[in-house]
């Protein structure tokens, strides 16, 4: 399969430029594009475990990537070139090697938009459909096939897909991934019916169609049963098979409704019947729902989101399970608020796709200038507060046959039903005041639950809840417009998990080209007398243009890095980081 995959970019960016030459097209073309290299040197800690044999002998990794477009006229082509030599710590080890796992030729004609190769891909809010990719989480889910648009209508956009999910190097055909194929619908009412061209309220639906088929496995239980004959006991062994679908279908209908300062939006999906390693193999249905409210004016802005999930794993592999997710054909929004300092992100949220309420709240407001509390150049203050909790279920009884909830619809539950269990509360409040040209601060306090035995291990049960508390100040002082000079104070409070924090970082910058910093996190409330550690770091950078060189030395510490509600574990290191970032 890379062999055929890599013939077919060569030729593909071979035949550009005749293409080019021969059709006149040399003026206008454009080649865009951009690079990251992340390099880690490891050392040695003992108190939290690093050693050369934790490391498995590898005291070096890297990870990089160098994306390619061709660009020209309605025509462009790319691709994506990634290394792994050795994968950095907490990324999956099936990343390693090199190869092109992404490289796409796309073609507009007229209102039709037609791709080839690797692309990704979005229905609404992705309730049933979301191919995307982080780098940070080392996450790629890119579909492999052909991705088509179509208007034949003004204010009506139409899309259809088909393909096959990446996964780390494995190649597509055999790889017993299933098939995707969906179409979706746009419908802009506003610009379809002149009666509704001067609305001021705007209002569009849409409406979408996934299916995936799998050649699955049927699963085998073996019973023993004991029956009478003849006043003789004879034991039987009766052999089951589970059957498991092979096609699996999802649907999802949505609204935006917009009015000045006002939008809202909705979004309703279901899926079939589909067992799979997330849910146990029980049969019953999936349903969610999305919807969100914000209202924003001078001054003031509120932000309110909802969702409710139950049974909503939808992947294209029905064995596979894991951190990050992969092979995830939907995505499930996380409406917890991502944190940017480092102790008010230590327990971040991941998304329960088994069954979750959530909800979240914002509110925006600045404080006018010259007022007592806005002082000359106002006061920003922004309220945060979000939870997710279980919902109800009422078990069914178990198979007798498997003796699991396998094979059966496993619970029942009504649908928006909240349970009891907290799975997540995080309210926040930040402050952020500018007193002059040279001075500025932000204040911001947090205050958290965190379900570390449902997040983390995926035990339903509040006995391992972690409650803290956050505060942070953060002070910048400019010299001049170009150097400018920031200290980050944070504290961690919990009497739970690791117990309490405190950091500290100071950073020096001369725009636009370097950076200077020293930070030090220090665990000091650690009931383990030998792991009240300091995790120092040492770090500077420089730009050159759209060029960017990083170093960093020092600790890192193990915990979640969460993007959106999906998360990577990263284990404790030590060492030395070199990052260099391009784009052209």
């Amino acid at each position: 399969m890379k062999t055929l995959t890599y013939f077919s970019i060569i030729f593909l960016f071979a035949l550009l430029p005749v293409l080019s030459y021969s059709q006149g097209f040399i003026e206008g073309a454009k080649v865009t594009g951009n690079v990251q290299v992340d390099g880690q040197y490891y050392t040695e800690y003992e108190k939290l475990g690093i050693t050369d044999s934790s490391l498995n002998y590898r005291k070096t990794g890297m990870n990089g990537f160098a994306n390619i477009i061709y660009t020209n006229g309605d025509f462009s082509a790319g691709m994506r070139f990634e290394g792994y030599l050795n994968p950095l710590l907490g990324y999956d080890q099936r990343y390693e090697g090199v190869g092109v796992p992404y490289w796409f030729a796309n073609y507009k004609v007229g209102t039709f938009e037609m791709a080839a190769g690797h692309f990704y891909e979005q229905f609404g809010s992705g309730l049933v459909l979301r191919s995307w990719e982080n780098w940070t989480l080392g996450y790629d889910n890119n579909i492999y096939g052909f991705n088509a648009k179509f208007s034949p209508y003004k204010g009506i956009m139409l899309k259809g897909v088909i393909g096959v999910q990446r996964y780390f190097w494995e190649p597509y055909e055999n790889s017993n991934r299933g098939i995707v194929k969906g179409v979706d619908g746009d419908f802009y009412l506003n610009e379809m019916f002149e009666k509704m061209a001067n609305w001021g309220t705007r209002i569009d639906i849409g409406g979408s169609f996934v299916s995936k088929y799998e050649n699955v496995p049927q699963l085998t239980y073996v019973s023993d049963s004991a029956y009478l004959v003849d006043s003789v006991e004879w034991n039987q062994q009766t052999v089951y098979e589970l059957k498991l679908p092979n096609n699996v279908g999802s649907w999802a209908a949505r609204a935006n409704i917009s009015n000045g300062g006002f939008n809202f939006y909705a979004e309703y999906a279901k899926k079939a019947n589909d067992p799979n390693a997330t849910n146990g193999l029980i049969y019953k249905d999936g349903t969610a729902l999305y919807s969100s409210l914000a209202y924003s004016t001078k001054g003031l802005g509120f932000f309110l989101s909802t969702k409710w999930i139950d049974n909503m794993s939808y992947k294209s592999k029905l064995t596979e399970s894991g951190t990050p997710p992969m092979l995830d054909i939907n995505y499930l929004p996380a409406i917890s608020k991502e944190h940017q300092y480092s102790l008010a992100a230590l327990y971040p949220y991941a998304t329960q796709p088994n069954g979750e309420f959530g909800f979240q709240g914002q509110v925006d407001y600045k404080i006018k200038k010259e007022t007592t509390l806005g002082g000359k150049y106002g006061t920003s203050i922004t309220l945060n507060y979000s939870l997710a909790k279980s919902i109800e279920k009422d078990t069914v009884p178990q198979s007798s046959i498997t003796n699991s909830w396998a094979g059966t619809d496993g619970y029942t539950t009504s649908f928006l039903s909240i349970g009891d269990l907290t799975y997540y509360n995080d309210l926040s409040i930040m402050i952020d005041k500018k007193f002059s040209t040279k001075w500025k601060a932000v204040l911001g306090y947090y205050n958290q639950s965190y379900n570390k035995n449902v997040i983390e291990e995926g035990i339903y049960n509040d006995h391992n809840m972690v409650k803290a508390n956050i505060a942070v100040l953060d002070v910048t002082y400019k010299f001049t417009p170009s150097k400018s000079f920031r200290l980050e104070t944070q504290g961690l409070w919990t009497e739970e998990d690791k117990g309490d924090w405190i950091g500290m970082l100071l950073e020096y910058n001369i725009s636009p080209a370097w950076f200077f910093a020293v930070s030090d996190e220090y665990n000091y409330g650690n009931p383990v007398e030998d792991l009240k550690i300091h995790y120092y770091n040492f770090a500077m950078g420089y730009t050159q243009n759209t060029t960017r060189f990083a170093v960093r030395y020092g600790l890192q510490r193990e915990g979640l890095v969460c993007v959106g509600g999906v998360c990577r574990y990263v284990p404790a290191s030590t060492g030395l980081t070199l990052t260099i970032t391009s784009t052209f």
